[in-house]
């Protein structure tokens, strides 16, 4: 099964449990990275795009701490206008449902669902029954639903296996644009990441209109561990709080899902392309993708002309050169980066399944030092800088 973290919890103080509530790590001052965000800095900022969860939590000590969040693509019946994907492994100790055909024909029939290792079967038969159900599926008779997961059996009881496949559909139904939410919510609700609560992430890039204007989004399922690094400033090793450090912190096992979607006209070879960078955003975190990590990145493309409609016999891609993915690679690499980031600041202080406790990052502190570094080498200076031009350019 996709590796455990199962760590020691001491990063601070303990922090309440409503103090974080929704915190994301720009409200703390903290900008990362070169590139704008959209307008909810999220998955959703991709037009059409949609997230739903489904939480499955009974409080605090409880043996509950699971769920399903559920990714749609786009507005349109993603079986009859497919979306083009491309899938890394970054490494592959887990189980990602549907990825040989994804990486046969390049491309995705189902929306995505995330959820936890021993629920992933719940996760197809709900996809499979939603695809059914779709106006125009009437006659279809294979379905290749993508879902994907991290282990929560720390805070969960796994084996309980509570999520449904009731569980999925709703997740389904309550999909909507707009802002996401994040931390310990649907998938994320039970999952660990360097010894502190992971959880759902997001976050999204812009590319400059000189490039395409195109926007690049990513939503994460964080429950990795490493060395905890937040925009270069290394939080594990001032906590003293990192694996390997000790025996106690040893366990860098776990897992993390990523999945990137763009409106830029990317087809599968590129996507896949797309897919590597976001581990190195992955890395930019401290995460090392362990023995015992399950580290998978779906990438797609929503771009309108490149949907693939079985009704034509041809397809008439409209596509990007090799020589402009790099700007969607900078922005995939930042876009994930910041959206692990998001999925720690967000997430707070949990106990679960025979009292297991997973304090959260505490964020106050660790917002001290990042802007202190930065203050300290000029960076706020260079942003004000930065923010300044970006007024003068919206007046011509």
């Amino acid at each position: 099964m996709a590796g455990l973290v199962l760590m020691a919890t001491l990063v601070g103080a303990a922090v309440p449990q409503s103090a974080n509530a929704q915190k994301r790590m720009r409200d703390y001052g903290i900008v990362t990275g070169v590139m704008k965000t959209g307008k909810y800095n999220a998955i959703t900022d991709v037009p059409g795009v949609k997230v739903g969860h489904v939480t499955i939590n009974n409080g605090e000590g409880g043996d509950k701490k699971t769920g399903v969040t559920a990714i749609i693509q786009h507005d349109g019946n993603i079986f009859r206008k497919k979306v083009p994907a491309g899938i890394y492994a970054g490494n592959g100790f887990g189980k990602l449902a549907g990825v040989t055909q994804v990486k046969e024909l390049g491309n995705i029939e189902t929306p995505i669902i995330l959820t936890n290792t021993l629920n992933v079967a719940e996760g197809i038969a709900g996809l499979v029954e939603y695809t059914l159900e779709q106006p125009g599926n009437e006659n279809v008779r294979s379905v290749n639903a993508v879902v994907g997961e991290t282990n929560d059996g720390g805070l969960n009881n796994i084996r309980a296996r509570y999520v449904t496949k009731e569980d999925v559909k709703q997740a389904l139904k309550n999909a909507k644009s707009g802002p996401v939410e994040e931390g310990g919510v649907g998938a994320g609700t039970g999952t660990v990441a360097f010894g502190i609560k992971g959880g759902i992430g997001t976050s999204s890039r812009v590319l400059p209109a000189s490039y395409g204007g195109y926007t690049v989004g990513v939503l994460v399922q964080s429950n990795y561990g490493g060395v905890l690094e937040i925009d270069g400033v290394q939080v594990g090793q001032l906590t003293k709080h990192y694996n390997f450090r000790d025996k106690i912190l040893q366990d860098v096992d776990g897992s993390c899902m990523m999945v990137v979607i763009t409106d830029a006209p990317v087809d599968a070879r590129n996507l896949e392309r797309m897919a590597k960078r976001a581990m190195l955003g992955l890395a930019k975190t401290g995460g090392i993708a362990s023995n015992g990590s399950g580290d998978y990145v779906i990438a797609m493309s929503v771009c309108p002309e490149n949907l693939i409609d079985e009704k034509t016999k041809e397809q008439n891609p409209k596509l990007l050169h090799n020589d402009d993915m790099s700007p969607l690679f900078l922005a995939t690499i930042e876009a994930t980066a910041e959206a692990l980031w998001n999925s720690l600041f967000v997430a707070t202080p949990t106990t679960g399944y025979e009292g297991y406790h997973v304090d959260a990052l505490n964020n106050e502190e660790v917002a001290k030092w990042i802007l202190d570094a930065k203050k300290a080498v000029g960076l706020d200076k260079v942003y004000k800088e930065n923010e300044k031009i970006k007024a003068e350019n919206k007046k011509k």
